[in-house]
């Protein structure tokens, strides 16, 4: 962590869901990455790592977050920003350019207490049903070839993050007349 910084993201500059801009399909990525691609990146590590320290997020007035794709910050290229948060402190980074999925599970789960996205700065009711496992294929920041097999709560935010970059937001696969539509054919995480 580089502490201080001050070319650190801020809330301000991930785009508000009114934006036209994330609802557009990002463009596929050639390798080797711009050196600003490879800073975004890096901001956007620290900027979810940050979010997810009860200390730094208050400091910094950011909202907890998992994942962010570059879209979020008005950059319409194909590629997004996973950190998870193992154990207190710990965490896990995943960084996936030009990524799909090549395969998932027949089983869908949804999160109880309802998705949330660092571009809606709202409440949403209603459930977003999504695989229960996923494996994606991408490149890593070194145009690598590498699949990521993921489940739970980690498969969802991959999900999450791959609408983005297809200009989809959580809230439309939410049913707008019957929010809790079909939640019993669903596992809630």
């Amino acid at each position: 962590m580089r502490g201080d910084v001050v070319t650190m993201l801020k809330m301000k500059d991930i785009l508000d869901e009114k934006d036209k801009r994330l609802r557009s399909i990002s463009k596929e990525i050639e390798f080797p990455l711009s050196k600003k691609d490879k800073e975004t990146i890096q901001e956007m590590i620290e900027f979810l790592r940050n979010s997810q320290i009860p200390e730094l997020s208050e400091k910094y007035d950011l909202r907890p977050g998992m994942g962010l794709s570059a879209i979020q910050l008005g950059i319409a290229k194909r590629y997004f920003v996973v950190v998870d948060e193992i154990e207190p402190g710990k965490f896990e980074t995943y960084i996936l350019i030009n990524p799909k999925i090549i395969s998932n599970s027949l089983e869908k789960i949804y999160v109880e207490m309802g998705e949330g996205c660092l571009s809606v700065n709202r409440e949403v009711e209603g459930i977003v049903p999504r695989f229960a496992r996923v494996t994606m294929e991408g490149y890593d920041i070194e145009g690598r070839k590498i699949q990521i097999r993921a489940r739970e709560e980690l498969a969802i935010c991959f999900q999450h993050e791959l609408d983005h970059l297809n200009g989809i937001l959580f809230i439309d696969h939410i049913d707008k007349k019957n929010p809790y539509k079909d939640k019993d054919k669903y596992r809630a995480i």
